[in-house]
């Protein structure tokens, strides 16, 4: 990197990680990271490391001297050094993004994966934001729509009206009606969840929350609570509402973000950037790991989330029941994939991949004893959102593999794992829309909910 502007204090310096790049590296490094004097920072060609953050975290802080290359541990503070690290990460994705072709799909045209072909079809137009679904005996579907409709899809058309008497939902920003999900004994007792913004007392507040109820004659009825926050713990704002509902040997798990709140993360007194474990009837499981703490909230599975968007029950190795498989938004960067374990802090914000939006460091540390990490974390991000676990029979090639969708990015991948490990990436397309839910139906038939515009397509297997 460049040379060091003179009598420069870390007290002077900007904490915005462009301008530190401008500063005291494009001199040698190029504008645009392409190299000049010194080396290029984006064609992952590597002549002293492998370009791990660890790797350029050392040699920003220490420099080498042999290649010219000074050290700033001087006058860069660790926090400057890790927003430059994730500065030069987002750059060189970027720009190998740049050169190279993902599939953009429309109607009729093959998509040929590596593990599978498919070609997309429309399942449902018209919509708003289609958050999730939900898969009916029969092969009817609900669509859960953000801003507040609940849709039913019923032999292969979209009904024109839809079901009546469903909760009022604070529909602003991020927060609306977010997740419609069937009981596992759906055909026996009817029961359908819905998870949502829930309007606070004041103007303004709101919080996730869990109901229960049954369609008749195309209306909500027998609502029952499965969860609500008290009251006072409601949030201002239109951010970080989570959320998914998974369940899971007679368990129901749902996360709640933290809500733009980052400290509330780590605070077992506030249902905010936690997940939470309960009953199917809303009941507290006696063996949750926050049952007899004083002050915790007795519903608290994990902490530590900062906005959990994908959340799916993996069958486990061994005969070790299930895994319960996470995705989360970072902030500029630092978006996670997560295996959540009862009790664990996943360490928001006190540990993080990312940066401020603004381009400022959040902190130094990526790790710290007693938090977990997570299994990937995407930089830049991709605003991961979105998670299923394959195990049809129309993809076997995709047996076993996670399928995550992406907004930012408006892409769909397929994350092939060993145990708790991600082997392989595949990007299965991409530009076609943000990707809000991807999902496996009890058919194996994988569908995918689309925003501007809103749809929801289905991926049909081509031989």
């Amino acid at each position: 990197m460049g040379c060091l502007a003179a009598g420069a204090s870390a007290q002077e310096l900007t904490r915005d990680a462009g301008k530190l790049y401008a500063e005291f590296c494009a001199t040698c490094h190029g504008a645009n990271l392409e190299g000049g004097q010194g080396t290029s920072l984006i064609d992952d060609v590597w002549n002293r490391g492998d370009g791990s953050d660890e790797h350029l975290t050392r040699m920003i802080t220490d420099g080498l001297a042999d290649a010219g290359m000074p050290s700033f541990g001087a006058v860069l503070d660790a926090p400057r050094v890790r927003g430059l690290v994730v500065y030069l990460r987002e750059r060189a994705v970027r720009a190998q993004e740049a050169h190279t072709d993902y599939a953009k799909p429309v109607e009729g045209m093959v998509v040929k994966g590596r593990a599978a072909s498919f070609r997309i079809e429309t399942v449902a137009s018209g919509l708003g934001v289609p958050w999730s679904l939900a898969f009916l005996p029969g092969g009817d579907l609900l669509i859960a729509e953000r801003e507040g409709a609940l849709r039913l899809v019923r032999n292969g058309r979209l009904e024109p009206t839809p079901i009546t008497g469903t909760p009022k939902v604070w529909a602003q920003g991020q927060g609306g009606l977010l997740v419609v999900e069937a009981h596992p004994d759906y055909a026996r007792n009817g029961w359908i969840y819905l998870a949502f913004s829930d309007p606070g007392e004041k103007a303004g507040e709101a919080m996730t929350a869990v109901v229960r109820g049954r369609i008749r004659d195309g209306r909500w009825v027998d609502e029952e609570q499965i969860y609500r926050a008290p009251r006072g713990l409601y949030r201002t704002g239109g951010v970080h509402f989570g959320t998914r509902l998974v369940f899971a040997e007679g368990y129901l798990f749902f996360a709640i973000g933290e809500r733009g709140t980052q400290d509330h993360a780590q605070d077992l007194g506030r249902p905010n950037g936690k997940i939470h474990r309960v009953h199917d009837d809303g009941r507290v499981p006696a063996d949750n790991p926050f049952v007899n703490t004083p002050g915790a909230l007795p519903t608290i599975w994990s902490y530590g989330h900062r906005n959990p968007q994908g959340l799916v029950a993996r069958p486990g190795t061994a005969g070790a029941g299930f895994q319960l498989w996470e995705t989360e938004h970072g902030p500029r960067g630092g978006d996670e994939l997560n295996v959540v374990r009862r009790g664990a802090n996943y360490g928001w914000p006190l540990i993080t991949y990312g940066m401020n939006y603004n381009g400022t460091p959040i902190t130094a540390e990526t790790g710290r004893p007693g938090l977990e990490q997570p299994v990937l974390h995407w930089t830049p991000s991709i605003a991961v959102c979105g998670l299923a676990v394959y195990a049809g029979d129309q993809f076997p090639g995709w047996r076993g593999n996670l399928l995550i969708g992406s907004l930012q990015q408006q892409e769909m991948r397929r994350l092939v794992l060993d145990g708790d490990r991600v082997l392989e990436q595949e990007v299965l397309f991409r530009g076609i829309g943000r990707v809000r839910s991807v999902q496996v139906s009890t058919k194996g038939e994988v569908y995918v909910c689309l925003e501007g515009p809103g749809r929801v397509l289905r991926l049909v297997p081509v031989k």
